[in-house]
C-alpha cells in the first residue's frame, strides 16, 4: 500500500480530512469524511477546472453513513501536477492505489464507485482490470456512448494527436489561461447544465483551482486526446459487477445512443434524470435514492 498522511483540507468546499497517497503521478490528494459503512469513491470529471468539488452534494450527504473518499485525479485539485503527458494508464494506475489505501483503511472491504463524464472511462478499465476491489459501479454521464462509430480499438489505444500535444505543450499556459478566464468557465459550466442556473460553489472552486500551479498540464492532455481511450466500449461491456448508468437530456452531453448495447448487458441498468450532465446537482435525493437502491442489490 502507498504511504500516506493526514493533513488539513485543500478544497474548502469538502468536510472531512484529506490524505495523500503516493502515485507514479506524484501524490494523489484524497478528501475524506464519515467514519462508517462500506467505502463509496467519488470521482470528478476531466476538464480544464476539475476537481473534486464536482462530486461536493454526494461526498456531504453520505458522510453521514458511509466511509466516503472523494479522490483529485493526477493534474487536477490538491493532487500532483508534473508537467508530463496524462493518459488513461496514468489514471487508472491512480486508481489502483487509492483504492488499496482505501481497502486498507476499511478492513479490506470492497468500494462502491461513482465517476462523472470522462473518468467514467478510467473506473471501468480499474474495475476491469481488478474487479475484486469493487462492489458496484455508478457512471454519471459516460463518455465513450455517442455517434455511430464503436470504439473497439486494439486493448490500450487512445486518441492523442502527437503534434497536438507537442503544440499544446509549447503554446499551453497562454492557452490555458484564455479557457480558464471566469467567464469562459461559467460558457462551459452552463453548457453541462444545459441552461444559465449553474452552481455557484462549484464555479467558485473551478475559478480557484484553475489558477492553481501547473493546472494546465492535465487539461492540455484532455485536449490532445491522450486521455480518451479508442478500447473503451469493449471494456465497458468487460465490466462483472453491477453497474448503474445515468444521464441527464439538457445541455451538451446528451447523446448516449449506444448504451442499448450495454442495457442488453445482465449487470448494466441505465437511468435517465431531466437535468443537466450533473444531476446530483439538480435531484440530489431522487439521484440518491435510485443509487442507494442501485448499492442495496449489491
Amino acid at each position: 500500500m502507498a504511504p500516506h498522511s493526514d493533513k488539513t483540507v485543500f478544497s474548502p468546499q469538502l468536510s472531512g480530512q484529506t490524505f495523500e497517497v503516493d502515485s507514479a503521478a506524484g501524490p494523489l490528494a484524497v478528501h475524506t469524511a464519515g467514519q462508517e459503512g462500506l467505502p463509496l469513491l467519488l470521482l470528478h470529471s476531466v476538464n480544464a477546472a476539475a476537481s473534486a468539488a464536482e462530486v461536493r452534494p454526494l461526498h456531504e450527504h453520505y458522510a453521514a453513513g458511509r466511509a466516503v473518499f472523494s479522490m483529485d485525479l493526477p493534474g487536477f485539485g490538491g493532487s500532483a501536477r508534473k508537467p508530463m503527458l496524462y493518459t488513461p494508464r496514468v489514471m487508472t494506475d491512480a486508481l489502483h492505489q487509492v483504492v488499496q489505501a482505501i481497502r486498507s483503511r476499511c478492513q479490506g472491504a470492497p468500494v462502491d464507485a461513482l465517476a462523472l463524464s470522462l473518468s467514467c472511462e478510467f473506473l471501468a478499465r480499474a474495475a476491469s482490470e481488478r474487479p475484486q476491489d469493487y462492489r458496484s459501479l455508478a457512471l454519471v454521464s459516460p463518455t465513450g456512448l455517442s455517434g455511430r462509430t464503436q470504439r473497439r480499438e486494439p486493448a490500450g489505444s487512445t486518441a492523442v494527436l502527437p503534434w497536438l500535444h507537442r503544440a499544446l505543450s509549447a503554446w499551453g499556459p497562454g492557452l490555458y489561461r484564455a479557457l480558464t478566464r471566469p467567464g469562459v468557465i461559467r460558457f462551459f459550466l452552463r453548457k453541462t447544465w444545459g441552461g444559465s442556473q449553474i452552481d455557484a460553489l462549484m464555479f467558485e472552486e473551478a475559478v480557484r483551482v484553475a489558477r492553481t500551479p501547473g493546472a494546465e498540464h492535465a487539461p492540455l492532455s484532455f485536449l490532445s486526446g491522450a486521455l480518451f481511450s479508442r478500447d473503451i466500449l469493449d471494456v465497458y461491456e468487460s465490466l462483472s459487477q453491477p453497474v448503474w448508468m445515468c444521464h441527464g437530456v439538457r445541455g451538451d452531453f446528451t447523446d448516449y445512443r449506444q448504451k442499448s448495447l450495454l442495457q442488453a448487458l445482465g449487470n448494466w441498468k441505465v437511468q435517465v434524470f431531466p437535468t443537466g450532465a450533473l444531476p446530483h446537482f439538480e435531484v440530489l435525493p431522487d439521484f440518491c435514492s435510485a443509487w442507494d437502491a442501485h448499492m442495496a442489490k449489491a
